[in-house]
């Protein structure tokens, strides 16, 4: 199961083992994993293992969001098979991460990301609540509107703003790709979904991909080349195409769209490496949108794309949804 299901879920008594300590942990990790929309455990430990292989704020930083969205989640008395799955934690990871890359590892940092997950838990609620009549799912917009919003306010407020990371601009760059580009591109597409750009971290993420099994990997994969050459033909900077800044978006919507929405089809398959490719250019055309307030492009071209792939099915008779 993973947040396809979210839409169908319904409420339920919390059974013994869901209020114990080891429950509270597995649907932490777990919603780790579903950033990539997996909920499968193995998943989840790679992918927080390659977090803290990033470095420990950022490793620090996302097990904390995760941890505080979660519980917060049992606080409110959340569904408890949505918790345990893990859908109540991914937007609280993305979170945590944003804060301590933009904000830095500052006091204040700490209380926005425990502030900011609680938040992220309640827009969850909120949006999954609007898009349900539609069929669709909230994906991560939580964690881009409350980043968004308190990475945008911070340099108001003397306490909280003290320099951040620069943003990357797009609109320059040497377009000559080199051999070096393309396997680092290939691997930090996948670590950048996590805003993070080493290489290596893409890799232990594909290993936690593969035990989610062959078609997800493969679809993350095929976004990832997509993402490149889309971004190379259409120009972008070599720097930024080798920093995964154009291709994370086309790996998250080939994972959606090609591995949980949608039926395992050759019809959907290429409907999925279509939208990968759509959410590339649409990564330029919302940077160019956000960056004269200083905005941050975050995941919102995976989300947008989605949404519209995945609402336009029931009228595309050759597209077929997801058993279940």
């Amino acid at each position: 199961m993973t947040q396809g299901d979210a839409v169908a879920a319904t409420r339920s008594s919390p059974r013994p083992w869901e209020r114990e300590p080891l429950a509270y942990v597995v649907a932490s990790l777990r919603g780790v994993g579903q950033v990539d929309l997996q909920p499968a455990l193995l998943t989840g430990a790679f992918i927080l293992a390659g977090l803290w292989a990033a470095g420990w704020k950022v490793g620090l930083f996302a097990t904390l969001g995760t941890l505080v969205s979660t519980a917060a989640a049992y606080a409110l008395d959340v569904d408890r098979g949505s918790i345990a799955l893990g859908l109540q934690g991914f937007s609280g990871c993305l979170t945590g991460i944003a804060l301590v890359v933009f904000l830095g590892n500052h006091v204040a940092t700490y209380l926005l990301a425990v502030v900011g997950c609680i938040l992220c838990t309640v827009l969850t609620a909120a949006l999954t609540h609007v898009t349900r009549p539609y069929g669709l799912t909230a994906l991560t917009a939580p964690f881009c509107l409350v980043s968004g919003a308190m990475v945008l306010g911070a340099p108001s407020f003397g306490r909280i703003w003290h320099g951040g990371s620069p943003v990357a601009s797009a609109t320059s760059g040497d377009t000559g790709v080199t051999w070096s580009d393309l396997w680092h591109a290939f691997f930090t597409n996948v670590s950048q979904v996590f805003l993070v750009g080493e290489w290596y971290v893409g890799l232990i993420m594909l290993v936690g991909l593969a035990f989610a099994g062959a078609r997800v990997v493969v679809a993350a994969a095929l976004g990832s080349i997509v993402g490149i050459v889309v971004a190379w033909a259409l120009g972008a900077p070599t720097a930024l195409i080798a920093e995964g800044i154009y291709g994370y978006n086309a790996v998250l919507v080939a994972i959606a769209v090609g591995a949980v929405f949608l039926a395992n089809t050759a019809w959907n398959i290429g409907y999925a490496l279509f939208g990968a490719g759509v959410s590339t250019g649409l990564t330029a055309a919302v940077t160019s949108l956000f960056e004269p307030f200083h905005g941050h492009t975050f995941t919102w071209p995976f989300i947008l794309t989605t949404w519209t792939l995945t609402a336009a099915v029931p009228l595309l008779p050759r597209l077929r949804p997801a058993d279940g």
